[in-house]
């Protein structure tokens, strides 16, 4: 078989005195969307975070195909350059128009020519429906709007791998279906995708897999079938039972 492009082994991270996360092992598989659910403060964000080499991995390690990201002899910003990360709280650059967010990093990190960049920005806003927004600042968006700007940045690039942390979290629950559609438009074009959610209908439909985080471990994983309807440890289905009454 072949080497799932994502692969974490042990991973350990700890704040001070405080260990967030506690020897994860995680595989995503090409095309495939893993839904990380859990309460806050379990490790979910941490966890993209580390992945994504925002922050520094205390032990273990995570491999991105055949590259250990983990390795100190490697160049961070190379390595982050095969995954992107979209946060809820968008980042886009304010001074910068939505057709420059998006080309940023393709033309000041990948060299991509201007031409080419603003091309393909303009094929990805068109997909994501904001084909009139281009030359938009941020401030001028609706929180969705910015959030599929953010999701349109992320996919400039290309990445192997893209890691969404709870991107509806700070939208209006009026516009989170809007950009959860987005997300299940990826998945059936086969993107990879490692993602933090609370949306649990969104996570029964479109995850492959579910992993159920509490004090920084898995305590859970499985189908979306088996972990939202037969949850096989206790803390799964108290979490779940809190979650699903509100």
């Amino acid at each position: 078989m072949s080497e799932p492009p994502l692969r974490i082994r042990g991973l350990r991270k700890a704040y001070g005195s405080r260990l967030v996360l506690r020897s994860i092992d995680l595989d995503v598989a090409e095309h495939q969307v893993v839904c990380l659910i859990g309460g806050s403060g379990s490790g979910k964000s941490t966890l993209l975070r580390c992945v994504d080499l925002l922050d520094v991995v205390d032990d273990g390690t995570v491999h991105l195909g055949g590259t250990e990201l983990t390795d100190p002899r490697l160049d961070a910003s190379l390595a982050r350059r095969q995954i992107s990360i979209v946060f809820q709280a968008y980042n886009l650059f304010p001074h910068l128009s939505v057709l420059d967010n998006i080309t940023l990093a393709p033309r000041q990190v990948h060299k991509v020519p201007r031409r080419q960049a603003e091309e393909t920005a303009r094929e990805l806003l068109a997909r994501l429906g904001l084909a009139d927004k281009a030359q938009d600042y941020p401030d001028r968006l609706s929180g969705g709007q910015q959030q599929r700007a953010a999701i349109a940045r992320a996919l400039a690039t290309d990445p192997q791998v893209l890691l969404f942390d709870e991107i509806t979290s700070a939208l209006d629950p009026e516009l989170v279906g809007e950009v959860l559609d987005v997300v299940a438009d990826l998945k059936e074009r086969g993107l990879t995708i490692l993602m933090a959610t609370h949306e649990m209908g969104f996570a029964r439909h479109a995850a492959d897999r579910i992993c159920f985080l509490e004090d920084g471990v898995i305590r859970e994983q499985g189908s979306a079938e088996q972990v939202l309807t037969d949850p096989r440890h206790e803390s799964t289905r108290r979490f779940l039972s809190r979650v699903l009454e509100r």
